[in-house]
């Protein structure tokens, strides 16, 4: 007998757009001093239910000291596009947690109950190196051929290269390094593609070692992280094309193409640059038979105090915006940048992707401003929107707080804490964010824990890439 399709499978962003909204949400949350396990939590995020906004569930990990970072579900809409995978017996069920420091990797199975999920496989970092030749996983999505699980240590320690691990769909086994050219490709961080294009795009960070004990300003002055893209041949792994933005655009991270099958765009964020310290987004597209980017978003920084600012900042006097997250609606409309230096979530409306126009702004916590969530009007709150995750029809917007432990502890030398937020807006009045003052998690809700990426029940702008328009 064969099993029915998952219905959280969409051909397309439109029927994405159309299902049933969210009832829970999946935030990683970590003990930074590695004394504790972390944890897989369930948010409650249905309006009408009585626990709205409060922890519905919660797994331990059974290893201590992962740091879990960013997480991602075993399949997704791009199961119409797998080779070699029956699709009517894939589900949208288990969540794959990398531990980026411990380079093991956690299985929890969402079924029978979502609220409760169960630890069902562990992959342990000596598997990761042997069979991909991979360390410290960061990213996941799944895709054509497998999971694609993006590692930025080879299998070596704590250098490079970096590059895309290969899991099987079903069983979690690691297969492989997805490369089979690595070209000029030594630095690792996000991995997206454009599946109409057969072409699979890379961003780059650091190696382990550059990033796991704070930002080195030696490295950063003399232009050590990521500056660059990579282009790819989707379907035979190998290197086609490098952009480089310039050695002083430091830190090019998080991808977000469209999620039109057949367009030939995205934007990536920039942390900050080395003369302003600005942040920015960047445009990818087509040209032609090459690949080009353009800057299309620049956000300065803000002159502050001195003796406000953390040890780090206050030779510069400034307060950079430190892009460290960005999240493009599933239609394509809108795009969210988070900005956790300055402690600013902000909303730009791309219907036309050269011209981003900022449609929206909404600030919390901040290195200088402290800015207090409505709920708790006299909690200052430290950290900022740093992961983003937007509902499939682009009405609620999520965030949370930490970007990574040793770099929460060198911004905020004072405690980052740990809070979530969700924002309220309205595509069809042309965007807009107001604060749900209903919705805040924060401090012992997560037991001590400090709060990181968020995936949504059913999927979510940043999950799933479609096969059909």
């Amino acid at each position: 007998m064969t099993q029915a399709m998952d219905p959280t499978f969409y051909r397309t962003a439109a029927d994405a757009i159309a299902a049933p909204p969210e009832k829970l949400a999946y935030v990683v949350a970590f003990d930074r001093e590695a004394e504790r396990p972390d944890a897989l939590t369930v948010i409650d995020v249905d309006p009408a239910s009585g626990g709205y906004g409060r922890v519905a569930g919660w797994a331990d990990l059974p290893t201590r000291g992962d740091e879990l970072h960013h997480f991602g579900w075993n399949a997704c809409s791009s199961a119409f596009a797998h080779a070699g995978h029956h699709t009517g017996g894939l589900q949208r069920r288990y969540l794959l947690l990398p531990g980026l420091r411990s380079s093991r990797i956690h299985v929890f199975d969402t079924h029978p109950d979502p609220t409760q999920p169960t630890l069902v496989r562990s992959i342990d970092a000596a598997e990761l190196a042997a069979k991909a030749g991979y360390s410290r996983p960061h990213t996941l999505h799944c895709g054509p051929d497998g999971i694609f699980l993006s590692c930025l240590g080879s299998g070596e320690g704590d250098e490079g290269p970096g590059g895309i691990a290969l899991l099987d769909h079903d069983s979690f086994d690691v297969l492989r390094a997805w490369e089979t050219d690595h070209g000029p490709q030594y630095l690792s961080y996000d991995a997206w593609w454009h599946l109409g294009q057969n072409t699979l795009v890379t961003s780059e960070w650091g190696t382990p070692s550059m990033i796991e004990n704070g930002l080195q300003p030696d490295r950063l002055l003399a232009h050590k992280y990521g500056h660059s893209m990579h282009f790819w041949d989707l379907t035979e792994g190998r290197h086609l094309q490098t952009i480089d933005l310039g050695e002083q655009h430091q830190m090019v991270l998080e991808l977000r193409p469209s999620h039109d099958p057949q367009a030939t765009w995205g934007f990536v964020g920039v942390v900050v640059s080395t003369e302003d310290l600005s942040a920015s987004v960047w445009r990818w597209h087509r040209d032609g038979d090459r690949w080009t980017a353009d800057k299309v978003v620049t956000i300065p920084a803000e002159p502050a105090d001195s003796g406000t600012l953390p040890p780090a900042l206050q030779p510069f006097g400034a307060v950079p915006p430190l892009v460290s997250d960005i999240n493009l609606s599933v239609d394509d409309r809108f795009l969210y940048v988070s900005c956790w230096g300055t402690g600013e979530l902000k909303q730009y409306d791309v219907s036309d992707p050269a011209h981003p126009k900022e449609t929206g702004s909404v600030r919390l916590g901040g290195i200088t401003g402290r800015v207090a969530h409505p709920a708790a009007p006299s909690l200052p709150l430290a950290g900022g929107p740093q992961m983003v995750e937007v509902s499939r029809d682009g009405e609620r917007v999520y965030f949370t707080n930490s970007l990574y432990g040793a770099w929460d502890d060198q911004f905020y030398p004072d405690g980052v804490g740990a809070w979530m937020a969700k924002l309220d807006t309205d595509p069809d009045a042309g965007g807009g964010l107001r604060i749900d003052e209903r919705f805040f998690p924060h401090g012992e809700d997560f037991r001590g824990l400090r709060v990181h990426q968020v995936r949504l029940q059913g999927g979510d702008a940043s999950s799933d890439s479609y096969c059909y328009r």
